[in-house]
């Protein structure tokens, strides 16, 4: 019974010093990937380095794409959605500019990792999410790394959260042909939406956009590949 006890004792050991062994790994790798994909491409925004630096972007992909978690490009999570490549991430959280007051909703929550770095940085991420079994499973991760200040509800997301309008900043991760009207009347006056318009077949663009005096002042700046922007029925917008 002792020598099993032993053993036992040996096995957890092993384990624990292998967890943490594997915890060191992805620390290397996501520093090298703040330094080399982040910073190095022109990312200044503290707020954001640091959030990209804190975040364990690899809890967010599934098993068979851990080792790749930090890679320069996108990675598949299911349902034909992926989590976007890092630079992208960090490029569209800093050009919303945020505040640590800020009250920002985020249109496809995918993963959950956008709303953690958001998390990170404002007072409150309100997310919508589509597909049920995204939903779920970003919600359940969220609260697992003890995020409290992240909502994440299943819906339409072009439709918006009028309930919790209006917005400091929105940002979309899933690309319309068109800005949604709702998003549009639920930027509270002065703040700053980034979305991806377009489609697959004509390509799309990245526009920040910023709400003064009751008008939308648009500037593309970047060319992206997101997924497009669906209803229930898989309706494209």
């Amino acid at each position: 019974m002792r020598a099993i006890r032993i053993l036992i004792a040996i096995i957890s050991l092993t384990s624990i010093n292998c967890s943490m062994s594997q915890d060191k790994e992805y620390l290397r790798q996501r520093e090298q990937m703040v330094a080399e994909q982040i910073i190095e491409r022109g990312i200044k925004d503290k707020n954001v380095i640091s959030a990209m630096l804190k975040v364990e972007r690899h809890k967010f992909v599934p098993d068979e794409y851990k080792h790749a978690a930090y890679g320069d490009h996108p990675l598949p999570i299911g349902y034909e959605q992926t989590i976007s490549q890092p630079y992208v991430v960090a490029f569209m959280t800093e050009a919303l500019q945020l505040k640590p007051t800020d009250k920002v909703l985020e249109i496809g929550t995918g993963s959950g990792y956008q709303a953690a770095i958001l998390a990170e940085i404002c007072d409150s991420v309100f997310t919508i999410e589509i597909i049920p079994e995204l939903a779920e499973s970003s919600e359940k991760v969220l609260k697992n790394l003890g995020y409290k200040n992240v909502w994440v509800k299943c819906d339409d997301g072009y439709k918006g959260w009028p309930e919790k309008a209006p917005f400091d900043a929105i940002i979309v991760t899933c690309s319309p042909t068109k800005i949604p009207q709702p998003l549009k009347e639920q930027l509270k006056e002065g703040g700053k939406m980034i979305i991806p318009i377009g489609s697959a077949a004509y390509g799309q663009e990245l526009y920040i956009i910023k709400k003064e005096n009751g008008k939308l002042i648009e500037k593309a700046v970047l060319p992206v590949r997101f997924v497009p922007m669906v209803n229930f029925e898989k309706k494209v917008y």
